[in-house]
């Protein structure tokens, strides 16, 4: 199934000028032809080309089709991104494949990237939600101040992942099906004591994903799956 993103199409029944490229000059689909899409906002479409261009190609709906997410939780991971970008951009990719919410980039004290080019992240989570069949696409925050956006409400389950030493119970025993989860993943130097601290002030509480010492992708996807598996 070759699904094509169209976040406007109930008010603009075109296809965006990069996924009409890809529809006639790519695959070479020509009027008449029949192709699926999703609006990232929970629906699917059954829709006709009726003008074969590949800067706007214009579409007539024939059917919506509303897709309910397969988990019943808001996810919401917040990850202090590497400094090599190609490990963020694998987390993004795999966690949307998975199922995802909300995923914001965090400026920690340790943190060895300052910035992210949020454009080319934004496409690789489209490319990853079409390729899972998705509906609905993750929402993406851009860099945010840890102690900012440790302040911020949040209606759910509030932890954080760090690895000094002190008792932490594990992710997957503290969390309930169902339950909306906000989880912080720190940076390869790990969050500062104070960071910890302001976290634990914030109401977070601090977890546990296991035995091993993790990179920062794979806690974020480990915290991710953790989550999923709860929900099973």
């Amino acid at each position: 199934m070759q699904l094509f993103y169209t976040p406007d199409i109930e008010k603009n029944p075109k296809l965006t000028e990069e996924e009409a490229r890809h529809c006639i000059r790519v695959l070479r689909l020509n009027e008449g032809s029949e192709i699926d899409l999703t609006d990232g906002k929970g629906n699917f479409y059954k829709a006709v080309i009726t003008q074969a261009h590949p800067k706007h190609c214009l579409v007539s709906i024939k059917e919506k089709i509303p897709q309910i997410l397969f988990w019943g939780f808001h996810l919401h991971i917040a990850v202090a991104p590497t400094k090599n970008i190609d490990r963020m951009e694998w987390f993004v990719e795999k966690t949307t494949e998975i199922g995802i919410n909300t995923i914001t980039f965090l400026n920690c004290h340790h943190s060895e990237r300052k910035e992210i080019k949020r454009e080319r992240i934004e496409k690789i989570i489209v490319g990853a939600m079409k390729q899972s069949l998705k509906a609905t696409l993750p929402v993406l925050n851009g860099m945010m101040d840890f102690k900012t956006f440790v302040k911020q409400p949040f209606e759910g389950r509030k932890l954080i992942a760090h690895c000094e030493p002190e008792e932490k119970p594990l992710l997957k025993q503290i969390c309930r099906p169902g339950e909306n989860a906000l989880i912080l993943i720190g940076p390869e130097g790990d969050f500062s004591k104070e960071e910890i601290a302001l976290a634990k002030q914030e109401g977070f509480t601090a977890i546990s994903l296991g035995e091993s010492r993790l990179r920062t992708e794979t806690a974020a996807l480990t915290a991710c799956q953790t989550m999923h598996f709860i929900n099973q």
